[in-house]
């Protein structure tokens, strides 16, 4: 497992993406690696989420990545303390500059969703294959 906390600004959502991508290379799943860039989208997209739609001044979002080697695996979590759950969207018209993240997540995540979490906020969720890897050890941040 994975976790850490970021601030809630374009820059704590790109060191969460480079964080998480460097995670799943120590888990053998390399740089590059078709996983590793499923993976690093879904981190991408659900944390500038958080950082641009899920931000309440003065908290920060969460990262948790949890490695299933024996199903093959990896689930990505990242909580926020904003109250409103995202709505599930219609396409954006090809001109709109966004609205594209949570579809992008729907199209190459295995499953996703949204949950309610203790306290104030939410945790959006997406569980990608992971196939082969090797997890060499656990490491909470």
């Amino acid at each position: 497992m994975f976790a850490q906390r970021f601030s809630a600004t374009r820059r704590g959502a790109r060191l969460a993406r480079r964080l998480a991508t460097h995670q799943l290379d120590l888990w053998q799943l390399p740089y590059d690696s078709p996983a590793s860039d499923t993976i690093t989208l879904v981190v991408s997209e659900l944390a500038a989420n958080a950082a641009l739609h899920g931000c309440v001044p003065g908290r920060d979002f969460e990262l948790r990545l949890v490695y299933d080697r024996s199903a093959g695996l990896v689930r990505v979590e990242v909580s926020d303390t904003h109250p409103e759950l995202p709505a599930p969207t219609a396409r954006p018209a090809a001109d709109d500059e966004g609205g594209r993240g949570l579809l992008l997540v729907a199209a190459v995540a295995d499953r996703w969703g949204v949950e309610r979490r203790t306290g104030p906020g939410k945790t959006v969720w997406a569980e990608c294959a992971a196939p082969g890897g090797f997890a060499t050890s656990s490491v909470v941040v």
